[in-house]
């Protein structure tokens, strides 16, 4: 399995990668949440003319115009109005919406639908296997030390997309998220890390604060392991968690650290 991540600068208020995933055997290729076609089809285009990729499928994580609204002009771009398009529901021209635990596979990559309801009703993390090699992408669902906000869902809902759903995946599978830190603002990963520390200082909230402020890029860098252990959305049974809360209820802790969030500066 390779993985290619393609900034995406034109998405208007929000930075955003896509992912080009390539099953390394068969070169079959799908391309995660490419919302600016003007800057992912020529890398797609360059890829397929050349042969090192067969393009299958344009999958989605959700349905905001950042992540799914490039779904019809890509497939103009490329000029394959018949490309397949997977993802929740409400994403554009989507048509295929495996159910939650359902999947399909990209050559001998397997990928299963984990619906994650709640930034948005209709997202869902893509959690993909090739051998050893595992990993989830986690649209705005889960970030490195944080979570998206509640859109369109509630604290239980969220609760459930992390500490069940989500946790529930192996500790080693490595976490891709979809922003992409271009503008100062954007670099989520530093900003969640000094939210966590404000809330927990541990050594690994500590760790993960060392390393977004000495990378610039922090996709794919941490597990779900290492999820469990430094993102405070993550351990809402930590008691200097629920102390900072106030709240020793799970979904009320996680309710009132998004909040918390929310208004942190």
């Amino acid at each position: 399995m390779h993985i290619k991540s393609i900034p995406m600068s034109g998405t208007g208020s929000s930075d955003n990668y896509a992912y080009l995933v390539v099953d390394d055997k068969s070169k079959d290729a799908v391309i995660i949440d490419p919302a600016h076609p003007e800057e992912v089809a020529p890398v797609l285009k360059k890829a397929i003319d050349d042969g090192s990729i067969k393009l299958t499928a344009i999958v989605n994580t959700h349905h905001h115009w950042d992540h799914a609204g490039g779904n019809t002009k890509l497939r103009t771009a490329l000029g394959l109005p018949n490309l397949e398009i997977i993802g929740g529901k409400d994403c554009e021209k989507v048509n295929k919406t495996p159910a939650h635990g359902q999947g399909f596979n990209i050559g001998s990559i397997a990928v299963k639908a984990l619906h994650t309801p709640c930034h948005t009703q209709d997202s869902i993390c893509w959690f993909m296997q090739d051998g050893d090699d595992k990993v989830v992408f986690t649209g705005d669902t889960l970030f490195h030390g944080g979570c998206g906000r509640f859109f369109e869902g509630n604290g239980a809902e969220m609760h459930k997309a992390l500490n069940e759903t989500l946790a529930s995946l192996p500790d080693e599978t490595r976490v891709f998220y979809l922003t992409y830190p271009m503008k100062p603002g954007h670099e989520y990963t530093k900003s969640n890390a000094k939210f966590c520390m404000s809330v927990l200082q541990s050594e690994a909230v500590k760790a993960l604060q060392a390393f977004a402020e000495k990378h610039r890029e922090t996709q794919g860098k941490f597990t779900i392991g290492d999820e469990k252990k430094h993102n405070v959305f993550m351990r809402p049974h930590d008691p200097e968690i629920q102390k900072a809360t106030g709240e020793t209820d799970p979904v009320a802790v996680i309710t009132k650290l998004r909040e918390m969030k929310n208004n942190f500066k």
